[in-house]
């Protein structure tokens, strides 16, 4: 009797973002305050210790922030995580250029 060796299938990726839609908008908001602050997206992505492209890929319309990149973006503001992530940074009176409200 011989026996037939299968390969095992890895179970199906789901992509679940880490951050609810409204969380992803508040660091969107965020990063474009930043953004604006450091003077370019590669500038910003520098502050952050990322690529750009990943800024841009953040940024864009259909794109989804992660948690990582909004842990990122609360130590360069430095503000709470939970800042970043309900909107209250920045103030919506804020500068980006100064960050006076």
């Amino acid at each position: 009797m011989t026996k037939t060796w299968e390969r095992p299938t890895a179970p199906a990726r789901t992509c679940t973002p880490d951050l609810t839609p409204d969380e992803m908008v508040a660091v969107r908001r965020a990063l474009l305050f930043l953004r604006t602050r450091e003077g370019s997206t590669a500038k910003l992505a520098r502050a952050l210790g990322v690529q750009p492209w990943t800024v841009g890929r953040a940024l864009a319309a259909k794109g989804k922030p992660v948690a990582s990149l909004a842990l990122r973006v609360a130590r360069l503001a430095h503000v709470p995580v939970e800042d970043a992530l309900s909107g209250a940074f920045p103030a919506p009176s804020a500068c980006p250029h100064c960050g006076r409200g």
